[in-house]
């Protein structure tokens, strides 16, 4: 199994940290890169099944007994994190074919603070001035960002908004694997959330006649390194530095994934960020800097 995706080894976690952030920073790019042959619902239900097939030996041979101890409510709440994961994907993997790779990334990264105020209106977490100033300066971002995407249309803004969206329900996701990540390995977690949404995935792209098959083999290949780097690797190693740094170390270099994915576009996709993007872009992750010391608990990517 590999090393990265266990709890106990003797890798660094700055180091995990780090990997995962530059693993996660390659979805954006890889994502345009497979929409050339597919759609966004193909892409988002390939990344997700692909992924929990790699996943599947190492899970099922040594995370049973885990799943055994497991409450009926505990195993409703793994399958609904799965499905707001799988409409996170669709979302976000959709506002990629519509707006720029700044612009989606930048709103995407939004949701640490819908977390925050998802924490203050329904687990009784009270919303911190910090929080609530960070959240007026990220909104006020967020709204340069659209403007400047009004100017090249609707569909570019239609694609803003699904970013939001994708953000959004993240946020529940990442408020479910909080609690149940108390008592679940990394591994025996994420394979089954990842089945969840991969079965989620699946039924919508057949439910909406998205073509599963007959892709040339760069669109296979572009699919399976979006499961195995940003996936796998990224995901996995920002769960577990999680374990091993505080959450806020980790959440804030988390916010390096905009400017990365930005520079992949650039150099793979020759696609310079709009100005806007840019400007919104510092003012929505400066709000989350400012908001993140005071946020309420650890967050899970």
């Amino acid at each position: 199994m590999p090393r990265l995706i266990t709890e106990r080894t003797a890798f660094p976690p700055t180091l995990g940290m780090l990997i995962g952030v530059l693993a996660v920073s390659t979805a954006s790019t890889f994502i345009r890169l497979a929409q050339v042959y597919a759609p966004s619902l193909t892409i988002a239900a390939w990344r997700m099944i692909l992924a929990s097939l790699i996943l599947a030996p190492f899970a099922l041979t040594s995370q049973r007994a885990a799943w055994r101890s497991l409450r009926r409510r505990d195993w409703a709440c793994v399958l609904a994190a799965g499905v707001l994961l799988a409409l996170h994907f669709y979302a976000w993997i959709a506002s990629l074919a519509m707006t720029s790779v700044a612009a989606s990334v930048v709103l995407v990264t939004l949701y640490p603070l819908f977390v925050g105020l998802i924490s203050h209106f329904f687990l009784n977490e009270r919303l911190t001035p910090a929080l609530a100033g960070g959240l007026f300066v990220a909104l006020l971002g967020s709204a340069i960002i659209g403007w400047g995407d009004w100017g090249q249309g609707v569909h570019r803004l239609k694609g803003d908004l699904f970013a939001l969206g994708g953000a959004l329900v993240v946020s529940g996701y990442i408020l479910i694997g909080r609690q149940q990540r108390q008592h679940l390995s990394l591994l025996g977690y994420v394979f089954p959330v990842y089945t969840a949404a991969a079965l989620t995935l699946l039924v919508l792209a057949v439910s909406l006649h998205a073509p599963l098959w007959g892709f040339p083999p760069a669109g296979w290949r572009w699919m399976l390194l979006l499961a195995v780097i940003p996936q796998i690797v990224g995901h996995s190693a920002l769960n577990w530095s999680l374990g091993k740094l505080p959450a806020t170390y980790v959440s804030l270099s988390i916010l390096a994934e905009p400017l990365i994915s930005t520079i992949l576009a650039w150099w793979f996709l020759r696609e310079s960020p709009p100005p806007a993007a840019v400007g919104g872009g510092l003012l929505v992750l400066g709000g989350i800097v400012v908001s993140f010391r005071r946020l309420p608990g650890g967050t899970q990517v």
